[in-house]
């Protein structure tokens, strides 16, 4: 279970596929903050053990999924660009509380509901998508984007109590839910 308090409607595809070049140069981008997200958080997090042997292979990971999107960007026939930024994770991001433990705790299950989402949307895609090539894609990244989502928790709910973790993640997964919702409708992943 994703713990979504929004579900996205199967309409989303039909709007995507109208413009898939912007979809998969945006989901390179995701991919690519993803990696950097797990980074940071080792560089932060040092003392963390926890944090420090779980997010590495989530960098690599993230970088080798990356790397996928850049090969299926060029197989498409489209050249990777620069992007505006999708408001979507620094809206989400912006409840997260300022005292460290809290800070960290909220970072996390932020994390979650980004690979929640990101899982959701994907699987979307995978099962509705024109372009069996383009859903094979998908879904093949289905089980690693739910493994992360499990992994922030996880790390989450070493740090703090299991009703503490989950109280946060219903809080954050409403609040998710109004950020999606009333997102710009254009072709891109968390949006």
């Amino acid at each position: 279970m994703l713990h979504l308090s929004y579900e996205t409607p199967t309409e989303w595809v039909s709007r995507i596929e109208e413009n898939i070049e912007l979809l998969l140069i945006d989901h390179a981008h995701c991919e690519k903050k993803a990696a950097s997200t797990a980074l940071n958080l080792i560089f932060r997090y040092p003392n963390i053990p926890r944090i420090v042997e779980a997010m590495s292979p989530i960098a690599r990971e993230e970088l080798e999924h990356f790397e996928l999107m850049l090969s299926v960007i060029a197989e498409k026939g489209f050249q990777f660009r620069k992007l505006s930024p999708s408001p979507y994770a620094g809206r989400l991001l912006s409840k997260v509380r300022t005292s460290e433990i809290p800070k960290l705790v909220d970072t996390l299950i932020c994390c979650a509901l980004i690979e929640a989402r990101s899982c959701e949307r994907m699987t979307l895609l995978s099962e509705h998508l024109t372009c069996e090539y383009l859903r094979g894609v998908y879904r093949n990244l289905l089980e690693s984007e739910a493994r992360h989502f499990s992994t922030y928790l996880s790390i989450a709910r070493s740090i703090v109590s299991k009703s503490e973790v989950f109280e946060r993640l219903e809080t954050l997964s409403i609040w998710e839910s109004e950020v999606i919702s009333s997102a710009p409708l254009v072709p891109r992943m968390h949006n």
